[in-house]
């Protein structure tokens, strides 16, 4: 005998709780995750739909209790049956409970009021309305009688213009509808939030390249095959203009698309450019805002009132009825790992979510993260490249500036001598600079301004971070060594951690440049609803001539007038406690240096580092992918780290530091054990976390790697399962990769 997990009514916020069901005999081989399904219910047994979120063959309450199924749903499999199924899928996949998953996956309405649009509509015949008309005018009341004599003319009117321009009151209203006269009629009406939007035509033509790989990709849809495909294209060469004609092909063929880029980069320029080719089928998702209007978007999509979601990662969970493709813009960007638990990331479900809907993939970026590249080169994506600039424009230049050789040349400043020059004449010519501060990875790392040298983990080859009691440790292994004050590659005293930020920068430039008008684009600069954009319309129409900023002007954004992009210490995120680090950094570079030259004017790019030597630094100054992946992917082969091997990272959380180091060390053993029979399976840990304290949280972690990763999803597994028994006040949460 086989039992189903079956959730009841999830179009109610009754996600908590799943009821046991045993399934027939004569179903027990169709029956699968996620099918809707008729269930005996309540005392009655009245019969409800649910959808089943699990099968075993072990039950958990007493088999003679258990009511049997009726059985399987027939007609149209609902949108629901697909997002369970991927919802089980993130649960097997990153841990959690199932009830997390779904409320991950599933858009719970919220007790938000919802919108409704009234209209008072007439009731009476034209002769009736008449003779009643002929009456209150007769009486003198002129309120009534200017209201039947609008219905009249128009037999339904919106509510708001009766209370409006009319001047009629509710209770004037209410009179004639208590007279069988009139009725108010409620609609629920969507939020919308690109009615607003002005139109515009669409007159872009596709360069060769793009043409050959929105060809490729439609060949395959047109045959039916469903892949993921990795469109790598340097920045600048049109890949929004591919995403829209293949957008518009699955449009065509009836089906919906889903368009996922960084929140960071979902200005309103982006949408309107989606807004001026196909109108009024497009919406978007994004957390500013409100609940209801999340809400109303998800309940469009169902509805077949829009075909285009345009969203951060959450988007990814749309109810399309029909969803023909899923692309994925600037797939590298850390936004796309989600923080909450299923510590899922949209790239692996969105292929899976697209594998459940026979939908297609496009992962979009000019620096692909190294994951999406090696399977790329493993066969799982295909491969598709954009190599030129669209229309006329040319790679920027770069020049490295080493800043060691300008600190001995007596330059203390943050500004190297070129750099100055460069921004100097781009403000003669009235043209406009970019600032760019790598804030990334500056948290802890020490390094030496004279010869550059990063103090580096023995064991782990990520840096070492520094401690406020003086200590130097490795979020990965936990090993630990004293602060040194003298350099211990050169002897020289000038080590330490750097610090500067934005703010600081800004009032060296406005001291050095006091004629320039300049904007800063930080975290304290876009707390407020919409400050992002207006910085950045701002900067667009050329009311500043200098935008300083951290990673968020980088992503993506047009300026035409932009012939200089200063890189100010390139190499921070370089030697960050993080084995992606030399990754994060060449993005970054990369992604920063395609922001200048974007229009006919040729581009500069000044790139200040201590490291000009490093691989990463020389590839991205080069705008060259493949060195860069070449070189590194032979660093994580030798050090066993993803996307050569794979890795699962356990985060343990507690209230009480000595529950959390007693379960991690009993957790770590366990998993020793476990991992005894299995070949190549490495424990490292547990050690603190790179920030081991948070709102008096105390947190550690432990990392196992194999080759394999069904084995390290069964580890999770046996994990969890320890979790359930011997961590009363401690929280597991766990990330794959």
């Amino acid at each position: 005998m086989k039992y189903a997990k079956v959730i009841i009514d999830i179009s109610h916020e009754k996600l908590d709780r799943a009821f046991e069901y045993s399934v027939p005999r004569e179903i027990e081989d169709v029956l699968k995750v996620g099918m809707c399904v008729d269930v005996p219910f309540g005392r009655g047994s009245r019969i409800i739909n649910g959808y089943v979120i699990d099968i075993s063959k072990e039950p958990e309450y007493d088999p003679d209790k258990i009511k049997p199924l009726k059985g399987i749903k027939g007609g149209t499999v609902p949108i629901e049956s697909q997002l369970i199924r991927l919802a089980f899928w993130m649960h097997k996949n990153y841990g959690g409970t199932m009830n997390q998953a779904l409320k991950t996956v599933i858009p719970v309405k919220k007790t938000s009021k919802p919108k409704e649009k009234k209209t008072v509509r007439l009731l009476l015949d034209k002769e009736n309305a008449m003779t009643a008309l002929a009456l209150f005018e007769r009486k003198g009341n002129k309120a009534r009688a200017r209201l039947l004599g609008a219905l009249l003319k128009e037999d339904e009117i919106p509510y708001e213009i009766v209370t409006g321009k009319l001047n009629v009151t509710s209770q004037v209203i209410k009179a004639l509808c208590s007279l069988g006269m009139a009725e108010v009629a409620k609609k629920r009406a969507m939020r919308n939030p690109v009615n607003a939007m002005p139109r515009g035509g669409y007159d872009i033509v596709l360069n060769e390249e793009q043409q050959n790989a929105v060809r490729k990709v439609v060949k395959d849809m047109d045959d039916g095959q469903a892949k993921t495909y990795l469109l790598k294209g340097v920045t600048g060469s049109g890949k929004t203009e591919v995403y829209m004609e293949l957008i518009n092909h699955v449009l065509k063929k009836g089906r919906a698309a889903i368009v996922l880029i960084p929140e960071i980069a979902l200005t309103y320029q982006t949408v309107m450019r989606f807004y001026k080719r196909f109108g009024e089928r497009v919406s978007i998702l994004n957390s500013r805002m409100s609940q209801g209007e999340r809400y109303d978007q998800y309940e469009r999509a169902r509805a077949g009132e829009v075909d285009v979601i345009i969203g951060p990662r959450s988007a990814l969970f749309v109810p399309f009825q029909n969803l023909g493709l899923i692309i994925i813009d600037e797939e590298h960007e850390t936004s796309y790992q989600s923080e909450n638990i299923p510590a899922y990331h949209a790239r692996e479900t969105a292929v899976a979510r697209a594998r459940i809907a026979g939908a297609s993939v496009v992962l979009g970026s000019a620096t692909p993260s190294l994951d999406a590249y090696y399977r790329a080169q493993s066969g799982l994506y295909e491969l598709i490249e954009l190599k030129n600039r669209a229309g006329k424009a040319h790679l920027a230049k770069t020049q490295i500036i080493d800043m060691k050789e300008e600190l001995n040349g007596g330059n203390k400043s943050v500004f190297s001598s070129r750099l100055k020059n460069e921004i100097d004449m781009a403000l003669k010519r009235q043209q406009q600079v970019m600032l760019f501060l790598n804030r990334r990875g500056m948290a802890g790392f020490v390094s030496c301004r004279s010869c550059g040298h990063v103090v580096k983990c023995p064991h782990c080859d990520v840096s070492l971070s520094f401690h406020k009691s003086g200590i130097l440790k490795c979020h990965y292994c936990g090993y630990e060594t004293p602060m040194t004050f003298t350099c211990p590659s050169c002897g020289s005293t000038a080590i330490g951690s750097f610090k500067a930020g934005t703010q600081k920068i800004e009032e060296i430039v406005n001291k050095t440049f006091p004629g320039a008008r300049t904007l800063r684009m930080d975290y304290d600069t876009t707390r407020e609803k919409e400050s992002y954009e207006k910085i950045l319309s701002a900067f667009a129409n050329q009311e500043a001539d200098i935008l300083i900023g951290t990673q968020m002007i980088v992503k993506g954004h047009d300026f035409p007038n932009v012939t200089l992009v200063g890189i100010l210490a390139a190499d921070m995120s370089l030697f960050a406690p993080d084995f992606r680090a030399r990754e994060r950094t060449f993005q970054l570079i990369t992604q920063a240096a395609g922001r200048a030259g974007r229009g006919e004017k040729e581009g500069l790019v000044i790139l200040q580092t201590y490291h000009p030597d490093d691989y990463a630094v020389r590839a991205a100054a080069a705008q060259d992918y493949e060195e860069f992946y070449n070189e590194e992917i032979l660093y994580r082969k030798m050090l066993k780290y993803p996307p050569a091997f794979n890795m699962l990272k356990i985060h343990l959380q507690s209230e009480s530091k000595a529950d959390l180091e007693r379960v991690s060390d009993e957790l770590a053993d366990f998993l020793k054990k476990a991992a005894a029979g299995s070949k190549g399976v490495a424990v490292i840990g547990p050690s603190d976390e790179t920030i081991a304290k948070i709102n008096d949280i105390f947190r550690k972690q432990i990392y196992l790697k194999s080759s394999d990763i069904r084995l390290l999803v069964a580890l999770k597994d046996e994990a969890e399962r320890f979790g359930e028994k011997n961590t009363k006040n401690v929280n597991l949460y766990f990330r794959i990769n």
